[in-house]
Order: C-alpha cells, then structure tokens, then sequence
C-alpha cells in the first residue's frame, strides 16, 4: 500500500513537469503568433497623411520574439542576466525595414528568445514652445524612465528638430528600432541595424543593404552570445 502511494505521488509529480514544460511552450508559441498577427496586420496599409504604403512583413511563425514590460527588462537587468530586447513598435517603418533580418540573425545563431518591448505609448514626449523653451508634451511611464537610467551608456541623446536645427535636450531616447545585448545585466550594445544605405525607411531593400543590416545585428547579437563589442547606427524613429 505504502509503495503504490509512493508510485502514484511519483506519477503525479512527473505530470506536473510536463504539463509545466507543454505550458511553457505554448506561452512562447502564443507569443511568435501573436507577434507575426501585429507585425502582418497593417501590410499595405496607406500611412495617415501620406501616399507611403506600409511595408509588408511576412514573419516565420516560429520566431524567438517573447512580449516583455518595461519593468520585466528591469527585473531581468537587476538580476544579472544576458539577453537581447528589441525596442520598438509595428507601424514603425524603419523597424519594419530591419526586422526580418533581425529574425534570421537569430535563427542562424541559434538565439531562442528576444524580448520585444513595444515603446510606442511608454515612451515621453518632448517639444518646444515658443519661447525656445523644451517642455514635456507627454510624461514616460514609470518602467521607461526606469530603462532610461539603466540603459543609459548606450542610448542615444535625444534630440528635437526645430526650423532645421537640432536641440539638446539633455535626456536620452529608447528609439525604434533600438536592439540592446544585455550582458550580466548591464547594457553592452545597442544597434539599430540600419543601413548607411538606407536613408528612406521606403525605399526598396537591396541585397548590399540587407547584407549590411545583417552583419550589423550579427556583430551586436554576438556580444550576448560570445561577450564581444562592435558598432551601432542612428537612424530611428
């Protein structure tokens, strides 16, 4: 009697770590499918105010991206872990333009998981008033001034354009798209992964600039995987 109760606990605890693991699965499952739906959404759709055509996407069903919160990277970065976060949103159109790319660099180096964080609506929002003065149009939530300080090293300063000149603002900007390789939890590499050829987020795609952006994220991807430093690009939005 005792035995069979020892086996059945055994048998009910074995079924638990597989429901887990199935669990597990098909949270990350839900994760690439919901993302390929948002990015495959808005193909071909004309762009408020313009003439431009959203990019259309086809993303790989099976692909590494895991939704994340602000304050999930936080926690993830105060517990000393390496992984890479790609900042950005679906109507960007520069990361519309870099984003499969950033895909098969992760396939063909194995990368099981990047964090996505959508930073279309955390993000704050600056501008000038009429006096010259920066004033804050919009605050950041909570979670993005968090990642501010704690990515600052390899943010890029924000800045606002006004009549063709360019202001400081004395704060930094999590652009889209931005990728960051967090190392033992400090931010190691951000990169855009654009092209120096590609100075319209329209423009067709050739082979020299999808070459380009792919060495781009290699390099930068490499320093989560092999703990090595390259470059990074400024084109954003």
């Amino acid at each position: 009697m005792k035995r069979r109760s020892i086996l059945v606990i055994i048998a009910i605890v074995i079924l638990l770590i597989i429901t887990g693991c199935s669990y597990d699965k098909k949270e990350e499952k839900a994760d690439s499918l919901k993302f390929k739906e948002e990015y495959e959404s808005i193909n071909g759709d004309i762009i408020e105010g313009t003439d431009y055509k959203v990019r259309t996407l086809n993303i790989p069903e099976d692909n590494p991206i895991v939704y994340a919160e602000a304050n999930d990277i936080i926690s993830m970065m105060d517990n000393n872990e390496t992984f890479v976060v790609y900042f950005g949103f679906n109507s960007c159109p520069w990361c519309r333009s870099v984003l499969p790319v950033l895909l098969d660099v992760a396939k063909d180096l194995n990368l099981k998981k990047i964090y996505y964080v959508d930073v279309k609506d955390i993000r704050d929002r600056l501008d000038v008033d009429e006096d010259g003065n920066i004033i804050t149009v919009k605050e950041g939530s909570e979670g993005y001034i968090g990642l501010l300080a704690r990515l600052d090293d390899v943010l890029e300063d924000y800045t606002l354009e006004v009549d063709g000149k360019e202001i400081e603002t004395e704060e930094k900007r999590i652009y889209a798209p931005n990728v960051v390789s967090i190392v033992n939890g400090k931010a190691k590499e951000l990169e855009t992964g654009i092209s120096d050829e590609l100075d319209d987020p329209f423009m067709k795609l050739t082979d020299k600039i999808k070459k380009e952006t792919y060495n781009k994220f290699k390099c930068s991807i490499k320093c989560v995987l092999e703990n090595k430093n390259s470059c990074s690009s400024k084109h954003a939005c």
